[in-house]
């Protein structure tokens, strides 16, 4: 309980239900039999909160505790390899291929060549599943070395995950939430927090770096929602303003819109990647003014 105050009195653990050691909720009845009616209506195309493999017991549902994915250990091997990096792998590249929509575990499944009852053993929720991807692909962000300045840690950390966002489109769709309970997660949490250490006291820290991180998941998710718009209507960013450009000149031609028409006739057109280094580099510099070292 006092690690459950320290971390609602910080927030570094904002919305994470830390688990009890003393009541861990435990496995109830076999993945395969537990799963096979419900599994035979759906197809075993998807998976949902309901789903859960595990049960809590009553001091568990008054404290909210759940057992994660990570502790949970995974089942014996079976005669089809198969253990959660697999499934982890196979699911991220349905995912690369065509979005969140495009997975389920009957198509994880058939990718692994294995029945879609056997992943329950290793995941019982999509959210889970969803973690686990999220948690792999942290593993890109990680700089290799931390920087010694915070400001460029907090840049490159920005930077990485918006080439892996790019790299992997759907990760800009779940982006911001909760704060990320994987081993990669926590990496890229304390590589955040730590340049930080010292220079302030912990709670501007963690406001500066959620202030950086709002910023860089906003810029984020606009360039992949335009990516999609090109890919969906076949128009580039160019195209798409010349096929809107008579509209456009005949409601600035009206002059109810005086400093729109300024910045569409002069303004400078950036590319995405100038244009999110422009704007991170504004908020580092305004993150740098709330710095200053902790009273002795």
């Amino acid at each position: 309980m006092q690690i459950q105050r320290a971390a609602r009195r910080t927030g570094i653990a904002a919305g994470i239900t830390l688990q009890d050691r003393d009541r861990a909720p435990v496995p109830v009845q076999d993945a395969g039999k537990s799963k096979a009616g419900r599994a035979g209506a759906d197809h075993g195309d998807t998976m949902s909160h309901s789903d859960t493999l595990y049960r809590r017991d009553d001091a568990a549902q008054q404290y909210g505790v759940t057992m994660t994915v990570w502790d949970r250990p995974e089942p014996p091997t079976r005669p089809v390899p198969l253990d959660r990096e697999r499934i982890v792998a196979a699911a991220i590249a349905l995912a690369d291929e065509g979005g969140l929509a495009a997975v389920s575990v009957r198509k994880v499944a058939a990718r692994l060549d294995a029945g879609p009852m056997r992943l329950y053993g290793y995941i019982s929720t999509k959210e889970e599943l969803f973690d686990l991807m999220v948690d792999e692909v942290q593993a890109e962000i990680l700089p290799e070395e931390q920087p010694g300045d915070w400001r460029e840690a907090l840049r490159s950390l920005a930077h990485l995950t918006r080439q892996a966002a790019l790299r992997h489109e759907w990760l800009a769709d779940l982006l911001g939430g909760r704060p990320a309970m994987g081993p990669n997660g926590l990496a890229v949490a304390e590589a955040t927090l730590a340049p930080l250490d010292g220079l302030a006291d912990i709670d501007t820290a963690m406001r500066a770096v959620e202030t950086v991180s709002a910023y860089f998941t906003g810029a984020i998710r606009r360039e992949i929602a335009n990516l999609r718009a090109e890919r969906a209507t076949g128009l580039s960013k160019h195209d798409w303003q010349r096929a809107r450009g008579p509209h456009m000149t005949k409601m600035l031609a009206t002059g109810r819109f005086p400093t729109l028409a300024k910045a569409v006739h002069d303004g400078t057109d950036m590319d995405a990647e100038t244009s999110f280094a422009t704007g991170l580099d504004w908020v580092l510099d305004a993150v740098a003014g709330k710095l200053t070292r902790p009273q002795a």
